[in-house]
């Protein structure tokens, strides 16, 4: 039970830290433009937003929104103790909650698949990056098809995957508006204060894909705080001390996603009753990292290669 415990919790944190990446390499270029007073300000403050507030409330949220029965008092109490009658409450509505985190994740996958510039890993991600009208039609197939299955088993079910499709379209319009906004932000002229509320925004929105993925690795609230709560601070040493760095390994975002995808579609097919072992979620996430991580060291030294080449020919 211990070993499943950290395999569970280090699965976690990979997963947060990869799905922040993106996150992280933002807040530092904006950062780097506001005064040191500024930055402390955010680091700070923005972590105990960011682990206690954000990763620390939602998962509670989510728990709750699928057992509306429960008062805050009752789901306190399922959370942080073993009470059998209100586990078997939990348990029950866990369809609920993983088919609409599914959904919400796989069209996270698709969109980035289809429709996001990229760093290509493999050739089929230029075909399909060029067949991107068909993240429309996909999407639109995989929300039918999940709620035709659900509704024969439970209507509320249906409107779980309804509802997971909602808050994809809502974070992504979030997320691309935030994009377009990023090279304001650049602009020294743009007051220190507006620049700090926009990165919290920001780090509220990245945090829900981060939040909701972990529930494909268990429903343990407390499990879920301990790894996204680490992960959220390595996330934070990155941004102070290591973007430059990480930024190199540009197929990182590839393995996050990819990651993303996998989890969504765990979670849908959990959902419908098809049952994984409880490492099948964090060997996927830690083996996708070391993927794409070996591939961004090997991208690096071609590129020393190539530059050491070109000067040997001058």
């Amino acid at each position: 039970m211990a070993f499943s415990y950290i395999l569970i919790i280090l699965g976690l944190v990979v997963f947060e830290v990869i799905s922040s990446i993106d996150n992280a390499i933002v807040n530092a270029h904006i950062l780097k433009t506001l005064p040191e007073k500024y930055r402390k300000i955010f680091l700070v403050w923005g972590l105990f937003l960011a682990v206690f507030v954000v990763r620390g409330l939602l998962p509670f949220i989510i728990v709750w929104l699928v057992n509306t029965d429960m008062s805050f008092v009752q789901l306190w109490h399922v959370v942080f103790s073993n009470d059998p009658s209100l586990l078997e409450d939990v348990e029950r509505s866990k369809p609920i909650l993983l088919l609409g985190g599914g959904i919400y994740l796989f069209l996270v996958f698709l969109s980035w698949l289809f429709l996001e510039e990229k760093k290509y890993a493999f050739l089929v991600e230029h075909f399909v990056h060029r067949q991107g009208m068909w993240f429309y039609a996909i999407a639109s197939f995989v929300l039918t098809g999940s709620i035709y299955a659900a509704i024969n088993i439970n209507p509320i079910l249906a409107l779980s995957a309804a509802i997971g499709a909602s808050a994809f379209f809502l974070t992504d319009g979030f997320k691309k508006n935030a994009e377009e906004k990023e090279k304001d932000l650049l602009n020294p002229g743009i007051s220190a204060w507006s620049k700090i509320l926009y990165l919290e925004a920001i780090d509220a929105s990245f945090s829900i894909d981060g939040v909701i993925g972990a529930f494909a690795f268990t429903i343990s609230v407390p499990l879920i705080l301990i790894g996204n709560g680490i992960g959220a601070f390595v996330v934070r040493e990155i941004t102070i001390r290591g973007v430059d760095t990480i930024s190199k390994f540009a197929y990182l975002k590839n393995g996050a996603m990819y990651s993303i995808g996998f989890l969504g579609a765990l979670m849908m097919l959990e959902s419908f009753g098809k049952h994984f072992p409880i490492w099948v979620a964090p060997l996927n996430t830690i083996l996708l990292l070391l993927v794409f991580l070996f591939l961004s060291w090997r991208e690096i030294n071609m590129e020393k290669e190539a530059e050491a080449q070109i000067k040997n020919i001058q």
